[in-house]
């Protein structure tokens, strides 16, 4: 299990998001010569914060007790953070205190009836439900069938918790083969999980799953020290299945407002596109697969009896 502190995320985001920015674009003068460090210095950040140098040194070293709004505002724009960005930060700041963090509810696993009714009556779409660690506790047979080998139990997995995307995209090798756009596909993944950790800093499964996968890629653990978050909300992926062949779907990530921290996600192919041809292919396997499955179990049965 890795620990998380709060305070050292703080830190770290922080000098990150400072490096990137150079005073050309922060609007300051230059004057030639040799810079000791990358994109600003904290006094450059405290002087266009309209802060005091302290001040900043000591948010800078993880200690956010007192920050007001409107200095969290000021570094925002002086960063030149983006929406997922200036979440985080408030999420660091507001997480360094014991009372906020009390208030913090870990990401469910287990779906209501429902919802899965809904994944069900989709049938022409494949679809899923995703919470914040990246488990997928629910899916509909369509989903399943794009994503076989995360569905199929023989990768890696924690014993007794639902595929998890994170644990599959670094931890299987069958992965750099479905993700035509593997790196993306790993930076997303890392992305969203840091913006979790920043939600939810206690969620021990959380701690528990990126201990594991830090222990076992050496790839996670760089990106995992960028400290940079995203949201993926909609966009397209790609994908090169082992039946099918390659698709290109966009997805559509929506928030379950009755259920925190769960998200589903839907994925559609252009019409009369190859990738709508593959998806209905994929379709009737998927259906195949199933009818075998049935007439396999029912045979079992027969011969138990």
């Amino acid at each position: 299990m890795v620990a998380v502190d709060t305070r050292k995320d703080l830190r770290e985001f922080l000098a990150t998001r400072r490096a990137r920015i150079t005073p050309q674009q922060a609007g300051l003068p230059t004057y030639g010569g040799h810079r000791r460090v990358p994109g600003l210095r904290r006094e450059e950040v405290a002087l266009l914060a309209g802060v005091s140098v302290e001040y900043y040194t000591r948010l800078e070293r993880g200690n956010a007790n007192g920050v007001s709004d409107s200095v969290l505002e000021a570094l925002v724009r002086v960063l030149q953070l983006d929406d997922a960005e200036r979440a985080h930060l408030y999420d660091l700041t507001r997480g360094a205190t014991t009372a906020a963090r009390g208030r913090r509810r870990p990401a469910r696993s287990a779906v209501r009836p429902g919802v899965q009714q809904l994944l069900d009556a989709m049938t022409d779409v494949p679809a899923f439900v995703q919470n914040g660690r990246l488990d997928v506790p629910a899916a509909n047979p369509l989903a399943r069938a794009l994503y076989a080998d995360l569905f199929d139990g023989a990768g890696p997995s924690a014993a007794g918790r639902p595929p998890n995307l994170a644990r599959y995209i670094f931890l299987d090798p069958r992965a750099v083969d479905f993700f035509p756009d593997w790196n993306k596909a790993a930076s997303d993944a890392v992305t969203q999980l840091r913006a979790e950790v920043g939600r939810s800093p206690d969620d021990r499964e959380l701690r528990e799953l990126i201990g594991e996968i830090t222990t076992r890629s050496q790839h996670f653990s760089t990106l995992w020290a960028t400290h940079d978050v995203r949201w993926h909300t909609t966009g397209t992926k790609r994908y090169h299945h082992p039946v099918v062949g390659d698709l290109t779907l966009a997805y559509e990530a929506m928030t379950l407002a009755a259920d925190p921290g769960q998200t589903l996600i839907t994925f559609t192919a252009e019409p009369n596109s190859p990738s709508q041809q593959a998806l209905a292919l994929l379709g009737s396997w998927a259906a195949s697969s199933t009818a075998q499955a049935t007439a396999h179990d029912r045979t079992n049965e027969h011969h138990l009896a």
